[in-house]
């Protein structure tokens, strides 16, 4: 096979040899038809033959391109949809062609993208189906900031959609360059995309305040804990002995949640202890704390009929340091001795330091945290051990407030409906890859986090 043919072969097909009125017509197709006898004569196309005028006339401008604001979102974007090409092929590809406001032609914009040409399909955005622009089937980019591109909100800017084939100028790349359209950036106020969050948060607020109402009208079952069980039998046993109660809040100050269950449990054990007049100590590492606890041993005390039993330094402040901390309580544990320790709240590396101390003197043992870290410290030195979501079920549970009650219910629906819907979801995204179809994912959808 021959390469390149021999010029004299080509040389002798020429325009001028045929009638006036056929030559005009001839010399605009003679790139495709040198091409088109190369192939028929010798086999091959021949690289000197080649023009990119003659792939031009196999490519196709993007058709219906739409370029507007992007929705949903906080401004300085823009978003491009055109649809689908018969053309669209691995071999083609797709440009997105971005300028000013006064471009006139496709030669004074700047190329900000390039990609094959059958990617970038709304169908595969993570976007929810409510808020699409296009059809599943059409193309899709947005402009955003970064990697040369400045967009600012307020400012038109021109973009333009191009389809191409070829690697380059200068190795005879064609393009086809769709109309120039102009657009405008501007941030939104609501983004939709989230709309389904926003519903599902109204419904458990909704289960939740519903729940409150009822703990208010009835009583509402809640499941023993045995660690709640050992509460009294560890203030018993303090009493028998006469020796104090340890109780511990934990390492957080009264801004986590963890510290608030936990300053609910003490005055359930301080209005113990005031009844048995068993001594109370109460250590802490933060004072906002330390203050707080004060005022509820002392509602506890009042509440127990005997105030004149409650001491102010029964809650007293040692330091905010977490290992000067452990070594003072420590040392509590070492000389008082005390015959029930309570680590509630939340901790760190201090806890295997505080209960292995306190498992060394003998005393009854019942922490109650959030900290997954340390859980396994605390089961295997304590007595009981409450574990995670336990540690607010026990708050709700002794302080029998109908909002604690009513919220841990609502959470408790929260739970069964987020596996249930975990369990539907499955078996719909299941049936989508086997069957190939589009409607799974329209319920999938609704329950779909999108930033």
């Amino acid at each position: 096979m021959l390469k390149n043919p021999p010029s004299g072969v080509l040389a002798s097909f020429r325009p001028s040899t045929y009638p006036r009125g056929y030559a005009s017509v001839l010399h605009s197709l003679r790139p495709c038809w040198m091409v088109f006898l190369n192939i028929l004569l010798f086999g091959v196309v021949s690289e000197s033959v080649y023009s990119p005028a003659c792939a031009e006339e196999r490519l196709l401008t993007p058709g219906n391109v739409l370029v507007f604001d992007t929705p949903n979102d906080g401004g300085e974007s823009l978003t491009v949809n055109w649809a689908p090409s018969p053309l669209d092929s691995a071999d083609a590809r797709y440009q997105v062609l971005l300028g000013d406001a006064g471009a006139t032609d496709a030669a004074s914009l700047k190329v900000i993208a390039e990609f094959p040409a059958q990617t970038r399909l709304v169908k595969d955005l993570k976007g929810p189906w409510w808020t699409r622009t296009a059809e599943p089937n059409w193309h899709q980019f947005v402009i955003r900031n970064g990697k040369g591109v400045e967009l600012k909100d307020g400012t038109a800017y021109t973009v333009a959609v191009a389809m191409v084939q070829g690697q380059g100028q200068e190795e005879g790349q064609a393009r086809a360059v769709g109309p120039l359209l102009q657009a405008t950036p501007q941030p939104n106020w609501f983004n939709w995309n989230v709309l389904n969050n926003l519903v599902l948060t109204l419904g458990f607020g909704a289960v939740v305040f519903y729940s409150i109402a009822q703990a208010k009208r009835r009583e509402i079952f809640l499941r023993r804990i045995p660690g709640l069980d050992a509460v009294d039998e560890a203030i018993g046993r303090s009493t028998e002995l006469g020796k104090p109660i340890l109780y511990l809040t934990g390492a957080h100050d009264m801004h986590d949640p963890s510290t608030i269950a936990a300053a609910v449990i003490l005055g359930r054990v301080a209005k113990k202890a005031a009844a048995y007049e068993t001594e109370l100590l109460v250590p802490h590492r933060d004072p906002i704390t330390m203050a707080v606890c004060q005022e509820i041993t002392k509602q506890a005390y009042l509440e127990a009929g005997k105030p004149d039993l409650f001491k102010e330094d029964s809650n007293f402040f040692i330091t905010s340091d977490q290992f000067s901390y452990t070594a003072a309580v420590d040392g509590i544990m070492l000389r008082k001795k005390p015959a029930a320790n309570f680590f509630m709240g939340s901790y760190f590396a201090e806890a295997l330091l505080l209960t292995e101390t306190g498992a060394s003197t003998g005393a009854i043992q019942i922490a109650g945290t959030d900290s997954d870290h340390q859980l396994p410290f605390f089961v295997t030195t304590c007595d009981y051990t409450l574990i995670g979501e336990e540690l607010y079920a026990a708050s709700a549970y002794l302080s029998r407030e109908p909002v604690q009650l009513g919220t841990l219910r609502g959470q408790d629906i929260g739970k069964v409906v987020i596996l249930s819907v975990i369990a539907v979801g499955i078996v719909l995204a299941t049936l989508g890859v086997a069957t190939q179809a589009a409607w799974p994912q329209y319920v999938l959808d609704l329950f779909k986090d999108v930033k």
